[in-house]
């Protein structure tokens, strides 16, 4: 069966995007391309953290509401979080209503202060875990990887919360450390080229 699916352009693409229409755009314009801006990766491990047990889709269908309550993933703001807010994200339908899942938000919140105080930047940090090509799997044949693996379990060291390998691993593919469109896919070579010109925080 072929990995990829022509769309409505009539250009293949990853065949999971055909899955929902909202996935089209997703995985043309954010899916697998480079991101170094910290608020954008932290609300990307957050929000791979609520999906835990549950959809993409229904963390995508639920993205904005996730930033309007958490101030578009500002950890500055976050880590000032009380009981107080947690109950009133309890409370907001709009969101994952997880106790423990909100609460590993304001946590990992604290955490990535400190990360930055530390590193300068968040992806200064989470960037030194992009793996090699030859540490590469075949595109979309794995949930985990050394990479994954030495990054969550360095994250958890630092007092992250649901910071998984699997987790990880799918935070990777979507922030670019990982180019993992398949071949035959017309976005694979457009996220290779923003990867080409893109500058690893140092």
């Amino acid at each position: 069966m072929s990995v990829t699916i022509a769309g409505p352009d009539g250009h293949h693409r990853c065949r999971w995007c055909a899955a929902a229409p909202e996935f089209l755009a997703h995985h043309d314009t954010e899916w697998g391309f480079p991101v170094d801006d910290d608020h954008r990766l932290f609300e990307k491990l957050c929000l791979e953290g609520f999906q835990s047990g549950l959809s993409w889709r229904t963390i995508l269908a639920k993205r904005e509401n996730f930033r309007a309550a958490f101030h578009t993933f500002d950890f500055d703001r976050i880590a000032d979080f009380t009981n107080a807010d947690v109950d009133r994200l309890l409370s907001d339908a709009g969101l994952v209503r997880h106790r423990g899942k909100i609460e590993a938000v304001i946590n990992n919140a604290k955490r990535a202060q400190e990360l930055v105080r530390q590193e300068g930047l968040l992806a200064a940090y989470v960037w030194r875990f992009e793996p090699t090509p030859d540490e590469l799997a075949a595109p979309q044949t794995a949930s985990t990887s050394a990479a994954s693996l030495a990054l969550s379990k360095d994250l958890k060291k630092r007092g992250w919360a649901f910071v998984g390998p699997t987790t990880v691993y799918a935070f990777m593919q979507a922030m670019g450390l990982i180019n993992d469109h398949v071949e035959g896919c017309i976005i694979r070579e457009q996220a290779a080229n923003a990867r080409t010109p893109f500058m690893r925080t140092a």
